[in-house]
């Protein structure tokens, strides 16, 4: 493992990125409601990565940035890499299926306990998805697409994960993104709680309620985890109240415990009243990301966790203190940009947590894909 100097994901994407609202950053391409418009789907929320609607929308997309560069190119065929074997083989399979498309899938985890694989997880009609336990198993992935006859140029679509495979690479450097959510959840409490604060309490209360046990009651949503430690923390219930009535279905919705707390907001300290004020009425407006300061203090939490160290620090010591790129796509998306091909990122991140507000950007914050940091690979 080595150092590459410094970079930015928006050296080879760009600006073809699309985090959680999928509104592309490049405003040339059409917002979610021009995509929903073009493609006839209900304006019903955004959708999630593995719903059909949503590779309907990626599709569509993909198709009109094509045209920017090359607007008598029609794509032909999908590579698609990524970090979960369940969010992304999905959607892998239905963006090939909206688009008409073959393709081929590079899902990967890093496991150096494990001899390096690359094998077929799944092939289905003319769609291929490979799992692998190396990330530099991508400096051979020319020889998996001449195996099943993918020529990589003007007519190839790429799709390249953000979070944990561009950036933060699952098994190599993944914990350094969450790491950056956890503090965000903590200094975000922190301050609302205020002296009365206690982290070890908080920490406990955390770890609990992130367990598959709960993922049904708060749908694995970041905003609802940290809203629920919050309200914990404040002493409207324990812990172990809160943790007893959701296992026993007596609250058996997070709609129900949030209008509970409603009707009990009177005992909430008036900095936390306030806060859930607010995020009460998002999410009854259907907002997926209710918790605003959690999400502004994640993106301040997350830069902060970008190109932060020295050049001289150690490798391991980088990959467990700082978001770095990964070299291995990197490389790869280099070159296939060379090549002619789209290239385009995807990101399930909140843009509340990627993009800066505009007093951060007043600051001088960038989004999290033009944001420098260390490139670090085999």
């Amino acid at each position: 493992m080595q150092l590459y100097g410094r970079s930015t994901i928006s050296e080879f994407l760009g600006n073809n990125i699309a985090y959680r609202s999928l509104n592309p950053f490049d405003t040339r391409l059409p917002s979610l409601e021009e995509l929903r418009a073009s493609v006839r789907i209900p304006n019903q929320g955004v959708p999630r990565k593995t719903s059909a609607d949503y590779a309907s929308l990626i599709s569509h997309l993909l198709k009109r940035a094509r045209t920017l560069k090359a607007p008598r190119t029609k794509i032909t065929q999908l590579i698609f890499i990524g970090d979960t074997r369940l969010n992304d083989a999905t959607a892998f399979n239905n963006i090939c299926a909206a688009g008409d498309w073959p393709g081929l899938a590079f899902i990967c985890e890093e496991n150096p306990q494990e001899h390096p694989f690359a094998e077929i997880l799944k092939k289905e009609e003319n769609r291929i998805i490979y799992i692998a336990n190396r990330w530099d198993l991508l400096n051979k992935f020319d020889q998996l697409l001449d195996k099943h006859d993918f020529a990589v140029d003007e007519r190839t679509a790429i799709i390249l994960d953000l979070d944990k495979t561009c950036i933060g690479a699952r098994g190599r450097n993944d914990k350094v993104i969450n790491q950056a959510r956890v503090d965000a959840a903590f200094k975000t409490v922190g301050k609302l709680i205020g002296d009365n604060f206690d982290a070890e309490a908080f920490e406990d209360s955390y770890s609990l309620f992130h367990t598959s046990n709960f993922h049904e009651f708060t749908t694995d949503n970041q905003d609802y985890l940290v809203y629920m430690c919050l309200i914990v923390s404040t002493g409207l219930y324990t812990k172990e109240q809160l943790a007893d009535e959701i296992l026993s279905r007596r609250i058996f919705r997070f709609d129900s415990f949030l209008l509970d707390v409603d009707q009990r907001a009177n005992k909430l300290p008036s900095s936390v009243r306030e806060i859930h004020q607010d995020f009460f009425s998002r999410v009854k407006q259907g907002d997926p990301t209710p918790f605003k300061a959690f999400r502004a203090q994640e993106f301040l939490s997350t830069v902060a966790l970008m190109g932060n160290l020295d050049d001289d620090v150690p490798i391991e010591t980088m990959l467990t203190q700082e978001i770095v790129i990964t070299q291995e796509v990197r490389n790869r998306a280099v070159d296939w940009n060379r090549r002619g091909a789209l290239l385009f990122g995807l990101s399930d991140k909140p843009d509340e947590a990627s993009v800066p507000t505009a007093e951060f950007a007043s600051q001088g914050y960038l989004p999290l894909h033009q944001v420098e940091t260390h490139v670090v690979g085999e």
